[in-house]
Formats: structure tokens, C-alpha cells, sequence
């Protein structure tokens, strides 16, 4: 047993440490933290990246960086963020393609790039159907017409996405399935070059976030047939729901912010408490929404209960969409 002088000796050595190990997690940030898109310049992942890493630099006292990370739909960027050292320096902007690639990667016989438990949703940003854009100068004016057309000429139609299961990727598979068409698909490395390709005339469609699209839509140069909310959108009042085409599909692109799942709690909440200013903040609120998107905030618990739902539904969804040729 101790003696009362050695048990003195190790109460006292545990003093003088606590405060160094308080003070420590006192101080952090003491370096820049690193955000990680998994998408190129451009996307909606970028878009809110952006003024949102700006904000939480403000709140943290130390520069929060973008590193975009494109390849493989999001999942390369979003596999380095749930293997990065849990100490608070690497956070995800992830897309709801997040819940989508581990059961792909399943689905066609690989290993998982990751696994949803390996990150920790910290805030959600904006959830917003995506949008049915076409060419201005295209030959179909409604959606009734593209899917006609669609139906006349199987395969001869085709449409850009960020990836193989991403979040442009999914919604035109789930109106393909509800329509009984068949279009080609062609994937690109994520919304931004999808969209460059759609103006250049390379390909005749995308579905994308209002965000990446609303300002060519605005300028005139490309047309938007339909959305896959429940309701109208906000920044486009006129355009009407595939529902209300009577397709029953729906999806919802949202983005958010992730941390690795073993992130000392401390710091943890520290990452909250700067990304919920972020979502407060007027001017982040005020280039969100200019981009076409409003901020639907959600903070941790509720936000983690969205993501398992969500994974949940997009099992499903993968599941009928099958392995790709």
C-alpha cells in the first residue's frame, strides 16, 4: 500500500498537471484549422464553405482555410476529413452525398472509403431541393416536354453530375425510375464543372442546388423545368415541382459541417458554438442567401438525428438504383 508520503508526492504531481492540460485545451485554436470540400470551386459545398469559414475565423480568433479535395463524388475529401487526427485542426463541409457513398461503395463490392460513425455533424446549413436545368437555348420548354422527349429517345438525352451517387447524380436516377426513362449519365468531378460543361453545350442537363444554377438562370442563359421539393422554392417562385408534373420524386441537397468522431468534447463544442455564429451571422446569411439558398439551420442534436434519417432513406434509394455499368 502507499504510504502517506508517496500518495502526498502523486496528489501533488496531478495538481501541478491539470492545469497544463486545462490550459491547453483553454488555447486551442493555436493554428489554423483546416476545411475540407470534397468538391471543386463552384459547387454548393464551396458556395457555403466560403463565408461560413470566414465567420467561424472571427469567432475562433484563428484563419479557418478552405482545402477543396474533389474526386470520387465528395467521397475522397470526405474519407481525409473522417481519417484526419481528431484534434480539432480538420472539419468537413459535406453534402447530403455524405449518406450515400458508404452504401455505394457496398453496394459495388469495395471497402468503404469510410463509415457515417467515424464523423460527428456539428451543423447543418441549408437543405434545398435540387433543380432541373436545361439550356436556354434547349428545345424543351417545359418539364413535361424534356420527359417526353426522354421517352422518345432512350439514352439520347444526358445530363452532368458531380460523381457517380452524388447529389446530382441520385435525383435524376430517382426521375428516370419514376418516369420509366432512360438518360446517359456523365459525371464530372462536382457541380461547378458540371455546370461549366452545361453552358459549353457538352451536355443538356444538370440537377443541381439552386445556388450552383440561379445566376445563369437569372442571366438568361439557362432554364429551369422543375424541382424535386414538396413546395415552392423561394428563389424560384414560378418553377414547378416534379409532383406537381404528377412524378412522385423528391430530394433534398443539404450541406453541413462535420468533425472526426473522437474530437475531445471541449473542443468540440468550441467548433458548435463557432458554427452557429456562423449560421447567426448577417453577412453570411446575406451571401447564403443571394446564391439562391436560404440558411436552414440546424445545430448538433438535431442535425445528427437528420443525417440518420437521411442515411436511412438514401440506403434505399442506392439499393434501387443498383451497381452502375
Amino acid at each position: 500500500m502507499m504510504n502517506r508520503h508517496t500518495l502526498t508526492a502523486l496528489m501533488g504531481v496531478m495538481l501541478i498537471g491539470l492545469p497544463m492540460l486545462v490550459g491547453a485545451q483553454a488555447a486551442w485554436p493555436t493554428r489554423a484549422i483546416t476545411m475540407i470540400v470534397p468538391f471543386p470551386p463552384g459547387g454548393l459545398a464551396d458556395i457555403v464553405a466560403r463565408p461560413v469559414a470566414e465567420a467561424m475565423s472571427r469567432e475562433l480568433g484563428q484563419a479557418v482555410i478552405i482545402e477543396n479535395k474533389p474526386g470520387a463524388g465528395g467521397g475522397i475529401g470526405m474519407a481525409q476529413a473522417a481519417k484526419a487526427k481528431p484534434d480539432g485542426y480538420t472539419v468537413l463541409m459535406a453534402l447530403s452525398s455524405l449518406t450515400v457513398i458508404p452504401e455505394a461503395d457496398v453496394l459495388l463490392g469495395r471497402a468503404p472509403m469510410f463509415s457515417l460513425s467515424e464523423l460527428r455533424p456539428i451543423a447543418r446549413y441549408t437543405a434545398d431541393p435540387t433543380v432541373l436545368a436545361v439550356r436556354a437555348d434547349s428545345p424543351w420548354k417545359t418539364l413535361q416536354a424534356f420527359v417526353d422527349d426522354a421517352k422518345k429517345r432512350p439514352g439520347a438525352i444526358n445530363y452532368g453530375s458531380s460523381g457517380n451517387y452524388g447529389t446530382m447524380h441520385v435525383p435524376m436516377e430517382i426521375l428516370s425510375q419514376v418516369a420509366g426513362v432512360k438518360m446517359a449519365h456523365i459525371p464530372y468531378t462536382g457541380a461547378g464543372p458540371a455546370v461549366v460543361a452545361l453552358l459549353g453545350g457538352q451536355i443538356d442537363a444538370v440537377s443541381s442546388g439552386p445556388a450552383t444554377v440561379l445566376q445563369h438562370i437569372k442571366a438568361g442563359k439557362l432554364r429551369a423545368l422543375g424541382h424535386w421539393g414538396t413546395g415552392p422554392l423561394a428563389a424560384l417562385p414560378d418553377v414547378p415541382s416534379l409532383r406537381e408534373a404528377g412524378l412522385a420524386a423528391e430530394y433534398a441537397q443539404w450541406s453541413g459541417l462535420f468533425i472526426p468522431a473522437a474530437t475531445p468534447e471541449p473542443i468540440a463544442q468550441r467548433l458548435r458554438a463557432a458554427a452557429k455564429a456562423a449560421a447567426l451571422d448577417a453577412k453570411v446569411r446575406e451571401v447564403i442567401g443571394n446564391a439562391g439558398t436560404p440558411i436552414l439551420y440546424q445545430d448538433a442534436p438535431e442535425f445528427e438525428k437528420y443525417v440518420q434519417a437521411d442515411a436511412r432513406r438514401m440506403t434505399d434509394v442506392v439499393k434501387r438504383i443498383g451497381r452502375l455499368e
